[in-house]
């Protein structure tokens, strides 16, 4: 009996985790000092899990390695243990670039907004805008999507939020071509879109809503910097049928 209760005790603990999550946004900013014209400047503010645990480090963790993916310059992330240490290594690389070549440097800009997208006792969805500029003809926008186990912090990929992805695709693609008038018996690139390999697929990120799911495509995934970002809203109502019930 007591190696029952215990064990009872200990499902208790683990389902009530979720509940203690308590997020913080944090900020980060640094610019690059007595500069007049075009000064290089780093934002990050992104919500934090508080306190320590398996939970709220596996999200941070996560938050973090994403973010380094983002605010960065060169061939790799920055060698970087905290998002101070983030931001001051970008304005250490512009500073060492303009140093290196004075005529080639603009004014570098990176910026990281993030938020809570959405967020049950299932499921926590985490929101990332950015923008990166380090010269160039224009700076780079894209958002990206984190989904979190909320019972054990863990990421998942957006394919984990259906029962079968495949099928979801397919249904996905019909809502796809009806938005932009692309007729079923043709090529999905027929419109001028670029679908690799011409073959409609599933994008990198898709966000949760409390009214459906959004596929969001970022600049560059199926169409050119000048059509932006392309996006397709779901409703619930059609999107429940796919959804893993255990997520949701």
């Amino acid at each position: 009996m007591k190696q029952i209760s215990l064990f009872a005790l200990l499902i208790v603990i683990l389902t009530g985790c979720n509940k203690e999550l308590e997020f913080t946004q944090e900020r980060f900013e640094k610019k690059v000092q007595n500069c007049i014209d075009q000064c290089p400047t780093v934002l990050i503010n992104i919500p934090v899990v508080s306190g320590s645990g398996v939970i709220s480090d596996s999200i941070n963790k996560k938050l973090f390695a994403v973010s380094k993916e983002i605010i960065y310059f060169g061939e790799k992330p920055f060698v970087a243990e905290n998002y101070d240490e983030l931001a001051a290594s970008f304005i250490a690389s512009y500073q060492k670039m303009k140093a290196e070549h004075p005529e080639d440097t603009f004014g570098w800009e990176g910026k990281i907004e993030g938020k809570i997208g959405y967020k049950t006792d299932k499921i926590i969805n985490i929101i990332i805008d950015s923008y990166m500029f380090t010269g160039g003809a224009h700076g780079y926008s894209g958002t990206r999507s984190l989904l979190f186990d909320a019972n054990t912090g863990k990421y998942f990929p957006p394919r984990m939020l259906f029962k079968n992805s495949d099928e979801f695709r397919v249904f996905a693609e019909k809502r796809f071509r009806e938005k932009f008038k692309i007729p079923q018996n043709t090529d999905i690139n027929s419109t001028g879109l670029m679908f690799e390999a011409d073959q409609f697929i599933l994008p990198q990120n898709i966000i949760v809503k409390e009214n459906g799911v959004l596929l969001l495509y970022n600049t560059y995934e199926i169409a050119s910097y000048a059509d932006g970002q392309q996006e397709l809203f779901i409703p619930m109502s059609e999107a429940e049928a796919f959804l893993d019930p255990e997520k949701f």
